[in-house]
């Protein structure tokens, strides 16, 4: 009986895969049955997702280091798991947690990023490292005070934020004129410094970081004149998957609460107890 040559082909190929499979799964240390805490451990590295923004995570201009608010905390708690070295890559933030799920070589995302039911669905965050809200950021010199005056204005936020989510949710509300996004924090700010757009709505860590030490011309509304409409709590993220990771870091945010760590992080960024969340408070609960 003859044999088909594509048949045969088809054959060695099926048979070449199943020894592939059956000899990976014998040898005891390939990566593929490790989970990703081990391999952060064995290779001393945590890699870091976030697109550079000042105060939450980015590399100083000036050292080269890589600093801010969630870089730190998240650096504390690799240090205290024998994890020495971190890295950051830089992803835009409306990407971030895509390219989590995508790019293997990313271990954790940090970028003062507000828990959310959708994020939910995309990845697992950490335990609350703390909270904030909106700040709405004008020129000195603007018509705007008080909400009300937003109606004939044109905001813009960075997109992939909950920020535009609201700001979106004003112009289909006739809250605001129009609403125009920008890729990061910087175009942002440049925006409404010459003017381009009316104000801004953002962070309001960012904000007051910013404009503190900036010289930029603007000014954020005080909470008398503008009430925040949309607090958050912030948590770092990895892949759903990755459960041990998860765990072994919400251990170290936990003990870095119960001895200070975390709110002398905060305060060196010119924050005070209002944004700390409590151990009992920041709980995210894993399955």
């Amino acid at each position: 009986m003859k044999i088909h040559k594509k048949s045969l082909v088809f054959a060695m190929l099926l048979i070449n895969i199943i020894q592939l499979i059956f000899c990976g799964a014998n040898i005891p240390n390939n990566e593929m049955t490790k989970d990703r805490l081990e391999r952060v451990k064995e290779k001393g590295l945590l890699v870091i997702a976030s697109s550079n923004d000042i105060p939450f995570a980015y590399i100083d201009p000036k050292t080269k280091e890589f600093t801010g608010i969630d870089a730190e905390i998240i650096r504390e708690a690799a240090k205290r798991l024998g994890i020495n070295k971190v890295e950051m890559k830089q992803i835009p933030f409306n990407n971030l947690l895509k390219q989590l799920n995508t790019d293997d070589s990313i271990d954790i995302v940090a970028d003062g990023m507000y828990v959310t039911d959708e994020r939910k669905k995309e990845a697992l965050f950490t335990n609350i490292l703390y909270k904030e809200s909106e700040a709405i950021i004008t020129p000195k010199v603007s018509k705007i005070v008080f909400k009300e005056d937003f109606k004939n204005a044109v905001i813009g936020a960075q997109v992939g934020t909950a920020f535009l989510d609201l700001a979106n949710k004003w112009k289909a509300e006739g809250v605001v004129k129009d609403v125009v996004s920008f890729k990061n924090q910087n175009d942002l700010l440049s925006a409404v410094s010459t003017k381009k757009i009316d104000a801004a709505i953002t962070d309001s860590i960012f904000a007051s970081y910013m404009i503190f030490r900036s010289n930029l011309y603007l000014r954020v509304l005080p909470p008398t004149d503008y009430t925040p409409e949309s607090p958050g709590k912030i948590a770092a993220a990895v892949r759903k998957n990755d459960i041990t990771l998860a765990k072994a870091i919400n251990e170290k945010i936990d003990e870095m609460k119960y001895d200070k760590t975390i709110p002398e992080i905060l305060e060196k960024y010119g924050l005070n107890s209002s944004y700390f969340v409590s151990v009992t408070d920041g709980h995210i609960y894993l399955n």
